[in-house]
């Protein structure tokens, strides 16, 4: 069969990035979707692509013949892979090959590879031969087998990484936990979230609009996919055969944008604002029991003593407005004194945990530094304020939610 390889480059796709639901122009020849369609995203790999090529192919043709695509989005390399990639269609006819001009990063070309693709399930490696490609045969199964999403990891029993400095550990451990701490329901999902190698069902993502930061998708996908079930399948990461890593700090600074980024969409503004007035309010009632109970002019009682008191008269009224006002919409379709006790009793834990680190930091500026103890306890409650916080909006309030 002959092809040219001119008219079998893919045009870029613009605009939003979205996975289009099924589309005749874009299904396989015989009217269907093909069962695989995995994108190769590229930049000065053109040492690599041509092996990376042949050894993906006889892989897959192994397992679905003819059921299968290899997508190529290169970002205009100076070493021409693109072009590269493109005379080698002749002799892989299941090869695409797009070339980007306008835009740039590997997880943008990813999602435009992945809109132009015909397959049900939808796939990413890197075009260095760092990911093994025999992993593909297990994460498909993981895949065919039920799950929504199937992830290579080096996190899980069977995966590691083969010759990483110390650093490159502690970097990738590293922003992992930095993962868990500001985006704990989409990082805690998996354990390797910095992974590039994975398989999703387009069903998944479909009409989702994805936006992402850096080089890192997979915590995109988890965040704004409609993911289920999650498979990992243990890999060991190579070292490079041709070409130089592109790992640099810049990509560690955009995948804590990225994190943040996530963070901030996940939030409904307006309810944050009110959270953070009852929050404030906390604050006057906290101060002015702590006056009261523990003033040489009123009380005098220890400081200690009445700043537990102080806090606890403080969370109470925290509760309260949170649960009638902040999350009025969510605790009103639990209704019954039971579960509102339930809800408190979880909110006064998750506080009372802050409680001791506020209590802690107050008597060491006190004792210690010699602050006036209302400074001394305003400056404690803001530094526990981004514990009760996360913490709250996470295992208490999203409960409620979930069981709405």
């Amino acid at each position: 069969m002959s092809v040219n390889p001119a008219k079998s480059r893919l045009s870029v796709p613009s605009g939003s990035l979205q996975i289009s639901e099924w589309v005749p122009a874009l299904c396989g020849t015989n009217g269907h979707f093909l069962r695989f369609s995995l994108v190769i995203p590229t930049y000065n790999e053109g040492k690599n692509i041509k092996h990376m090529v042949q050894i993906l192919s006889q892989l897959l043709d192994s397992v679905i013949p003819g059921d299968y695509e290899l997508i190529v989005v290169d970002d205009d390399s100076p070493d021409r892979t693109w072009e590269i990639a493109q005379s080698l269609i002749p002799e892989y006819t299941h090869l695409r090959v797009m070339r980007r001009q306008q835009e740039r990063g590997l997880s943008t070309a990813v999602i435009r590879g992945w809109q132009v693709a015909r397959g049900q399930i939808l796939g990413v490696i890197d075009g260095d031969l760092q990911h093994p490609p025999e992993v593909l045969l297990k994460l498909l199964a993981e895949i065919e087998g039920g799950a929504d999403l199937a992830v290579a990891s080096r996190n899980v029993e069977g995966g590691g990484v083969s010759e990483w400095s110390f650093v490159r550990r502690f970097l990738s451990r590293g922003a992992q936990i930095l993962g868990l701490i500001i985006l704990p329901e989409v990082v805690g999902r998996v354990d390797d979230p910095m992974s590039g190698y994975f398989m999703v069902r387009r069903c998944a993502i479909v009409d989702r609009t994805l936006n992402p930061l850096g080089y890192k998708i997979l915590i995109e996908v988890i965040g704004r996919g409609k993911i289920g079930q999650i498979a990992e399948v243990g890999y060991v990461f190579q070292e490079r055969q041709e070409g130089e890593s592109k790992v640099t700090w810049k990509q560690y600074v955009e995948y804590l944008g990225h994190l943040l980024r996530l963070r901030f969409d996940r939030w409904p503004l307006a309810r944050f604002l009110r959270f953070g007035m009852v929050g404030l309010s906390g604050v006057f009632v906290d101060m002015a029991v702590l006056y009261l109970l523990h003033d040489p002019s009123t009380l005098g009682w220890a400081l200690t003593r009445s700043k537990i008191i102080s806090a606890e008269v403080a969370i109470i009224n925290n509760f309260l407005w949170n649960d009638v006002w902040t999350f009025g919409d969510m605790s009103g379709q639990q209704r019954g004194w039971r579960k509102r006790l339930k809800r408190f009793l979880k909110f006064n834990i998750v506080c009372l945990i802050g409680l001791v680190l506020n209590v802690l930091l107050l008597n060491v500026l006190y004792n210690f530094c010699r602050v006036n103890y209302l400074l001394a306890n305003l400056i404690a409650i803001a530094a526990v304020t981004f514990w009760n916080f996360w913490i709250n909006m996470k295992l208490n309030w999203r409960v409620t939610e979930i069981n709405n």
